[in-house]
């Protein structure tokens, strides 16, 4: 029968081996390498166009583009999408009352492929902070105001 060493089961050289290429790694970016870290409020992160930031409605000449169909509330997962329909002169549909609840949005960005008026668009805005939980509910006027940079 083999017996395993007490160097072998604590795992010895593995742990050695670890720290080894651990302090390679440290000192080839200590010395020889660019700095890692971003910081923060002076220097900004170029992310992808693919991301999913602050969510805003798109407007054409100060009128939103959305026609109340309530597809986007139907396909949102976290449902944090609330719309009340409303009817202009002309008889067509408008959200009268539109909500987005940021703090319960997991910005998978459904709300946005199910729009068939390309109404609803997700930025690339990603300083979402808020006090108190009031001020994460963006509704119509909030929404139309932001801009993304996409």
């Amino acid at each position: 029968k083999n017996k395993d060493s007490l160097l072998n089961r604590l795992y010895f050289f593995e742990i050695i081996i670890g720290l080894y290429i651990t302090m390679k790694e440290l000192i080839k970016n200590l010395f020889f390498g660019k700095a890692i870290t971003i910081q923060f409020p002076e220097e900004r992160r170029n992310y992808s166009n693919r991301f999913r930031g602050l969510h805003y409605i798109k407007s054409v000449n100060g009128v939103e583009n959305c026609t109340a169909c309530m597809l986007c509330p139907t396909v949102c997962p976290a449902d944090c999408i609330h719309i009340e329909a409303g009817e202009r002169e002309d008889k067509e549909k408008y959200p009268v009352k539109f909500e987005i609840d940021i703090l319960r949005c997991c910005y998978c960005g459904f709300c946005e492929e199910a729009c068939p008026k390309d109404a609803i668009k997700l930025s690339n805005i990603y300083e979402m902070a808020v006090l108190n939980r009031a001020d994460g509910i963006y509704d119509k006027e909030k929404l139309l105001v932001q801009r993304g940079n996409k």
